[in-house]
């Protein structure tokens, strides 16, 4: 049962606390798209919170969702900045974004009974899973507790980081059962605080980036005027957002598993599309990302039971504060890793409990062999590492590969 739900208001004394349990989770994947492709951090803050306000009116604020920056097109862009220019770039990502809002369009008016025939239990409920253990190798490297991670590894290495996950992970999940009232549905702020103060007591806070940095700083946009069209761009862009509008259907559904609604129904899935691709469309001709919805922002829903949009909302115009002043972005920066990495063993864990909450209400019988076997097919080829190319810079792989596997077997296979 929700405890605020999607069109109440929070009192005013808990809204900003609610709003930035929200900023907290998405903030350090949204600042690393940037930091991974050269482009502007602050930008891309401005633009999340944008894009998040304009999805809030395309969806007539029926949906509690957050928009941050997307790691599907971390290659595409890193490609087209190095052969054609980052102006490139932009213009690939504002193509992604009015692909989603013809496909919008075709919705719109051809309707979207079908997809209830493509997209049943058994396609949603793994791929929901898969979302979310595709994504804790993320978790337990920021934990310092997977030595093999490519990128966070090197944290397993020093135990004071597993110490810090450990006390942050705990503190949350205490707070989340046992706390009474308000304390309840702020158990991601509490799990960040008590971790923080863990860690500057071990001494594991760098506040460098804080002193550093200024107390204003205007976003260094780009501007639409300013870019120059290219098709081979565009030709390494387009095809990738084919894969991330099956992570927007698998999000939805996440959503909605926790929500007890159907969004994809009420408001639309023409209207999410609409929404989000709108959001890219906006961020790309600012200089941004392009934008997707928010696994994190997600689990944050799932765990405090609020889903209110109000608090989405608020936190989108947090962001765009944030975007202009250095020294808060800068202080969130020095959040320690393994913090947020026991927040997100949580958060992630809770999306792919929601994807076997989902067969469970819908009775998938898995004592049939044709759903075992998309259910078996689907959770090897998402979290196996499975890949096929569709050019340079994009493929499909994990849950977008799974999806077109599960959506092809359901078709094949007749129900018995």
């Amino acid at each position: 049962m929700l405890v605020l739900d999607i069109k109440e208001k929070p009192a005013k004394g808990l809204w900003a606390l609610l709003s930035f349990q929200h900023v907290f989770a998405m903030f350090g994947a949204t600042v690393l798209v940037p930091i991974l492709t050269g482009l502007s951090i602050s930008v891309a803050l401005f633009a999340s919170g944008i894009g998040t306000l304009i999805y809030i009116a395309c969806t007539k604020a029926k949906v509690p969702v957050y928009l941050g920056s997307s790691f599907a097109y971390i290659a595409a862009i890193s490609i087209a900045t190095q052969q054609f220019g980052v102006e490139s770039a932009f213009v690939g990502l504002m193509v992604v974004g009015l692909i989603y809002m013809i496909v919008s369009l075709i919705i719109r008016f051809v309707g979207k009974n079908w997809l209830d025939k493509l997209l049943p239990p058994v396609v949603i409920g793994p791929m929901i899973a898969i979302i979310g253990i595709g994504l804790a190798p993320v978790a337990t490297g920021q934990a310092g507790i997977n030595p093999g991670h490519p990128d966070l590894g090197e944290l397993a290495s020093d135990p004071k980081n597993v110490i810090i996950a450990a006390i942050t992970f705990l503190a949350t999940t205490f707070i989340a059962t046992k706390a009474k009232g308000f304390f309840k549905i702020v158990p991601i702020l509490g799990g960040i605080i008590i971790g923080y103060m863990v860690s500057l007591f071990m001494g594991m806070v760098d506040f460098s980036p804080f002193t550093e940095a200024s107390f204003f700083a205007l976003p260094n946009f780009n501007f639409i005027g300013s870019y120059s069209f290219d098709w081979r761009a565009v030709a390494m862009f387009a095809p990738i957002a084919f894969v991330t509008i099956a992570e927007h259907i698998g999000d939805h559904k996440v959503l909605g598993s926790i929500t007890k609604r159907n969004f994809i129904e009420d408001p639309g899935l023409d209207k999410t599309l609409l929404g989000d691709g709108l959001a890219t469309f906006v961020s790309a001709a600012l200089g941004g990302p392009a934008n997707t919805t928010y696994g994190e922002n997600t689990g944050v829903v799932g765990m405090t039971k609020v889903a209110s949009v109000y608090v989405t909302g608020g936190a989108a115009i947090i962001a765009i504060i944030l975007s202009f002043i250095g020294k808060f972005t800068a202080l969130i920066s020095t959040i320690p890793t393994p913090v947020m990495g026991g927040i997100l063993i949580l958060l992630f864990g809770l999306i792919a409990g929601n994807g076997l909450k989902v067969m469970i209400e819908s009775k998938v019988d898995l004592s049939k062999t044709r759903n075992i076997v998309i259910v078996a097919s689907m959770l090897v080829i998402g979290l196996g590492g499975a890949s096929f190319s569709i050019n340079d810079a994009a493929s499909l792989t994990g849950m977008s590969l799974a999806a077109v596997v599960g959506i092809v077997l359901n078709l094949l296979l007749k129900e018995e």
